[in-house]
């Protein structure tokens, strides 16, 4: 049996592993990175998560306390934060592990509380959970159901330049 064409079709999706195809999906996969950190940054700001916008800047492709990786040989994307009260607004969190109230060193400056570990001035906290917004989880959500689409998308776009339709 002769395929007419597999040859031709074999040689192109070689010449599509050896640099062409995976450059254009490292660069639509950056696309989609930066896609994705719109989407957190939206969800953070619907889900009221927004004091002093240090959460929501820490979601930005560069920023010194965000986690974002994109390894090129593998096609990886990693998006994330540093900061540890990430997880706390996504997921809930109790003000205290044994249920016990404490004491937090800080002052009042308006309507907000800042933290100070020498103040002798500070607030009594006692022990209740606090429901998480899922900021995270709806934007991942989303994300993945566009990603699946424009992954589709783009394959075909491939696949008609290169084999013509």
């Amino acid at each position: 049996m002769k395929i007419v064409g597999l040859n031709q079709l074999l040689s192109q999706l070689q010449q599509a592993c050896d640099g062409g195809l995976k450059a254009e999906y490292q660069e639509w996969l950056q696309e989609m990175g930066l896609q994705l950190l719109d989407i957190v940054q939206d969800e953070i700001i619907k889900g009221k998560s927004v004091n002093r916008g240090q959460l929501l800047r820490s979601f930005q492709k560069g920023d010194k306390e965000n986690h974002f990786l994109i390894t090129r040989g593998g096609l990886s994307l990693e998006v994330g934060t540093q900061l540890d009260y990430a997880s706390y607004l996504n997921d809930g969190h109790a003000t205290s592990a044994n249920g016990e109230r404490r004491w937090v060193p800080g002052r009042w400056t308006g309507t907000h509380f800042v933290y100070d570990p020498n103040a002798s001035t500070g607030m009594m906290l006692a022990s209740q959970w606090i429901d998480g917004n899922g900021y995270w989880d709806h934007a991942v959500m989303l994300y993945e159901q566009m990603f699946e689409h424009s992954l589709d998308r783009k394959l075909q776009s491939w696949i008609d330049r290169h084999f013509g339709r």
